[in-house]
């Protein structure tokens, strides 16, 4: 008998789980909950000195991702071999940083799914499924990820994507508490991962393209209890500020900003200096994204794209610097800081490191905030520099966007998204994951806030006439020092994972085309690679078990950019099924091949193109709604269904599928109040017109 490749995936998934029935003896639960209960705020603290476990999201507080084992290095990483494999069973992006303690392997998949998994065999301990509701997918601005837990006091937590705070028992994974950390009313979600500081478990959210007002939440490990709030941006100055940094704020911005949110998720990015007592929290994007809409007279809309210093007890405002005031390209400052002690001038400073968004490297002091150098780490044509003496980006001329089309580098994906970056000490190097690719920006004449949708105040309809511009990513040694780069590797896809740099003079990334890859830290020379069976776009991490060093990564290819980047995404690996892939000195387990992709059914025929004179106009519906989830130009990027060659039924049936929610369980949308029919027959139309394209060229479209 022949088996299909989902047949067989199936099969696989079945072996597997029996291949890995997990141990369940009480005597083993009860070491499990005792290894996990040493993880308190002195071995937190401590995490630095102790190289054999990954304790935290970034391995230290100071989030380094740098690790002090050496017994894989530069002279014998060629005999890296995969050790153990453990499927996920899912075809969507992976972004998670495994937290590993002594022996045990904790991690999350899509829709905020946590396993443990025996880090020495691959062997699945527990699962836990938070059930989120998969309405939640429609409001999911960057795909339905999550990057991962925090593990403290004998307990896991996980940020799910509709808002939750969830406690686990680690050794169960049974449910201990869990509480809602978001309003509801408003398209908040939660992809990033949790940190624990003196007891309390910090998270953020998410939501600011879609509009709602950002903040970081602090709650008590042991009961779920909220211990303060900080919002990151004011709200209705007719009400009471909620703080004296947020009446300060309010003075630089204008208009009704409140009523679409304003923005200023702190959705990923935290660090923390134990000896300062001072917690670092990334901030984001404006909502909308326009400033003209946003803030009609101006201003710099504090605390938009911002790091902020907190008090880790209070949530009080200590210092804030603002890499982009007046935020109006998506440059968030979100991406990830790092902490260091670096001799800059002559004199050790205590500094924090960002490559955000907006393409320039900033070093800044810690303690004080004070701005010490910024230089552009990839090409930067929004400003012509930083002012040397307060850090203020130069703006460019003729950016107003109202009455043209602005095209900038970097674009909104940024000079670095997301993907953590790491640093090494020994080589006094950042490592780096980079894009370099330019974005177009049009003010949309006609925005209002529609609750529950994309609010960015741009004219996405642009997107129709414009070609894909060139794409590519890279890994960057950078010198924060010096402000200049050591050296790169090119790569010819963007979206790359994050990196992990060791004691063995090694760099450790994946690759958006299938690759896991180890570079000599000290000038990029490639050593050592092995095939992923997908694309990689999270960061790799290392441990001890039994004596041995092991290395491993989630490799699952997805997020925002597959979802937008049409063809250019679906050529660079993404076709797969998630895995956590883990390595060691002399594996010798066979590498996993990717699914090969179905063929795509038969083109439509032409006949179907009844109303050929709304090509035009459905092309500015589908970009303004469809584009985010469905691609450029309708050019789907792997992740989710091309909408060029869906299955014969679709076209017949887009109204259905799309104004009445009928995939709403699978994350799909409800334009009901929105769209109208007239409306999804010109989408239609549009999309059975680039399925002619693709097919035939002959087909007349924008």
């Amino acid at each position: 008998m022949r088996l299909g490749p989902i047949r067989v995936f199936a099969l696989l998934l079945a072996l597997s789980a029996c291949a890995s029935e997990p141990e369940r003896s009480e005597g083993h639960r009860a070491r499990m909950r005792r290894v996990a209960a040493d993880v308190d705020d002195a071995r937190l603290r401590a995490a630095g000195t102790d190289g054999g476990h990954w304790l935290t999201h970034g391995r230290t507080y100071d989030e380094q991702r740098y690790s002090p084992l050496a017994q894989i290095d530069a002279g014998n990483v060629h005999e890296l071999g995969l050790r153990w494999s453990f499927e996920t069973g899912t075809r969507r992006g992976l972004e998670a940083t495994p937290i590993v303690v002594d022996g045990v392997l904790y991690t999350t998949g899509t829709w905020s799914v946590v396993y443990a998994i025996d880090a020495r065999t691959g062997g699945l301990i527990w699962r836990f499924d938070p059930r989120v509701p998969r309405r939640y997918g429609a409001i999911a601005c960057c795909d339905v990820v999550n990057r991962g837990v925090a593990l403290y006091a004998g307990r896991v937590y996980v940020g799910t994507l509709d808002g939750r705070l969830v406690a686990l028992d680690s050794a169960t994974g049974e449910l201990v508490w869990e509480v809602v950390t978001v309003d509801r009313s408003r398209a908040y979600t939660i992809t990033g991962a949790p940190r624990v500081v003196e007891g309390k478990v910090i998270i953020g959210n998410g939501g600011a393209d879609l509009g709602v007002r950002g903040y970081v939440s602090a709650y008590d490990a042991g009961t779920g209890a909220l211990v303060w709030r900080t919002y990151t941006v004011p709200g209705d100055p007719s009400q009471p500020f909620e703080s004296e940094a947020l009446e300060r704020a309010a003075r630089t911005w204008s208009g009704e900003w409140w009523k679409a949110g304003g923005g200023g998720t702190a959705w990923d990015s935290f660090a923390y200096d134990p000896e300062l007592r001072l917690l670092y929290v990334g901030t984001g994007n404006g909502s909308p994204w326009n400033r003209h809409h946003r803030s009609p007279e101006g201003g710099d809309n504090l605390y938009l794209a911002s790091i902020l210093a907190l008090r880790p007890d209070t949530g009080r405002l200590v210092w804030h610097f603002q890499t982009t005031p007046g935020e109006s390209w998506d440059f968030t400052a979100t991406q990830h800081m790092i902490l260091a002690d670096l001799r800059i001038g002559g004199h050790e400073r205590k500094v924090i490191l960002q490559a955000p968004k907006n393409g320039f490297f900033y070093v800044l002091d810690r303690e004080t905030g004070e701005f010490l150098s910024a230089e552009p780490y990839v090409e930067v044509t929004w400003a012509t520099g930083v002012d040397p003496r307060t850090g203020r980006p130069i703006e460019a001329e003729d950016l107003d966007d109202r009455e043209q089309i602005v095209v900038v580098a970097p674009s909104s994906l940024g000079g670095h998204n997301w993907q953590p970056m790491s640093f090494n000490p020994e080589t006094g190097l950042v490592y780096v994951p980079v894009q370099e690719m330019t974005g177009a920006h049009a003010a949309d004449p006609d925005w209002r806030h529609r609750p529950g949708f994309w609010n960015t105040g741009m004219d996405w309809g642009v997107y129709q006439y414009l070609p894909a511009p060139p794409a590519t990513g890279a890994l960057l040694a950078w010198d924060p020092v010096r402000q200049r780069e050591a050296w790169r590797v090119p790569y010819a896809h963007l979206w790359n994972g994050g990196t992990l740099t060791t004691a063995g003079n090694l760099v450790f990334q994946g690759t958006a085309d299938g690759r896991f890859v180890a570079y000599r830290a000290n000038d990029g020379e490639k050593l050592w690679e092995a095939p992923a069976g997908s694309g990689v776009i999270a960061a790799p991490v290392t441990y001890l078990v039994d004596g041995v060093q092991f290395v491993s990564v989630m490799a699952g290819w997805g997020g925002i950019f597959p979802l937008l980047a049409g063809e250019r995404a679906a050529a660079s690996g993404v076709r797969s099924i998630g895995r956590v892939l883990t390595f060691a000195l002399g594996g010798d387990a066979a590498p996993l091949e990717a699914i090969p992709a179905a063929p795509p059914p038969p083109t439509p025929d032409p006949e179907a193109l009844t109303r050929p004179e709304d090509v035009q106009q459905g092309g500015v519906l589908y970009h303004r709604w469809c584009m985010v989830c469905h691609g450029q130009q309708a050019v789907g990027g792997g992740v989710l269904v091309d909408l060029r060659h869906a299955s014969p039924d679709v076209p017949g049936h887009f109204s259905r599928i799309a104004r009445s929610g009928r995939h709403l369980a699978r994350g799909g949308p409800s334009f009901a109040d929105h769209l109208t029919e007239e409306d999804m027959e010109m989408i239609q139309t549009y999309v059975l017109s680039r399925a002619l394209v693709a097919a035939h060229g002959d087909v007349t479209s924008p």
